[in-house]
């Protein structure tokens, strides 16, 4: 059971932050040319390489398993609840949906506005790319590594643990690069507010989980403690977004009103 989620998470978590990555490089590309574009971006993935190398070593054969999973949890709560937050906000229609063609349209108008000098290297182009690969990659990066490191034991098929969410994320990589070379556009119909709350669900259950076998915690129902604490937090989210539903149109019939 453990493995499937983890499978889920890496694959989900890794597709989002690549969804975006996508859209950065698309209008790089599209705008300053490729070349540059294709350098800087693979500049950043040669260094996230190298540090999910050394990341993933440290935390595999150094780190105490009680202790990582204390120390993971902890961080996988702090991400899945800022997910979390953000999605609820969203479908309580107090913050916009995330939507890439908006965001595609004003890194193409930004990029333009700085007109490129005749040069071996466009240098807008190359720091852009690298930057919006690295920061996406890093996040995903990290949630793969430790999702994998604090379930070393969870397992589908012949692939376990770091090994089973690298697969998941070279699989969700795999698709959104593949998606890209065919469109030529950003993914705006891939569903990206429900994959976000999504993984903000899964993050923070895994969390919750491994914080606690982190403190001595045993939890009688053992991992299927996952799908209680998922449920859990799905209905907590749910009634904060119709709280917020309400709120909204107890405001605009006040305004209608007055």
């Amino acid at each position: 059971m453990s493995g499937f989620f983890l499978f889920a998470a890496s694959f989900l978590a890794t597709g989002v932050e690549m969804v975006e990555a996508l859209t950065i490089i698309l209008a790089t590309g599209l705008t300053r040319g490729w070349r540059s574009t294709f350098l800087g971006a693979g500049l950043a993935a040669a260094a996230l390489a190298v540090i999910v190398a050394a990341l993933g070593f440290t935390l595999t054969t150094v780190v105490p398993i009680d202790l990582l999973r204390l120390v993971v949890g902890g961080f996988l709560l702090i991400f899945g609840l800022q997910w979390l937050r953000k999605a609820v906000l969203r479908y309580g229609g107090l913050k916009a949906f995330h939507d890439e063609d908006q965001i595609f349209a004003r890194e193409v108008a930004a990029l333009r506005s700085d007109r490129p000098v005749r040069a071996e290297i466009d240098w807008t182009a190359f720091v852009v790319s690298f930057k919006g690969v690295l920061l996406e990659g890093l996040e995903a990066a990290f949630i793969v590594i430790t999702f994998g490191s604090a379930a070393r034991d969870a397992r589908v098929g012949g692939l376990a643990g770091v090994g089973l969410a690298a697969v998941a994320a070279a699989a969700a990589l795999g698709i959104v690069i593949l998606a890209g070379l065919l469109v030529h556009r950003p993914l705006s119909r891939v569903p990206e507010n429900t994959m976000k709350y999504a993984v903000g669900l899964m993050l923070t259950s895994f969390g919750t989980f491994w914080a606690g076998e982190g403190v001595g915690i045993r939890w009688p129902l053992e991992d299927a403690t996952i799908l209680l604490l998922l449920a859990a937090y799905a209905a907590a989210s749910w009634l904060m977004v119709a709280a917020l539903r309400r709120g909204r149109s107890a405001e605009r019939l006040a305004g209608e009103i007055a």
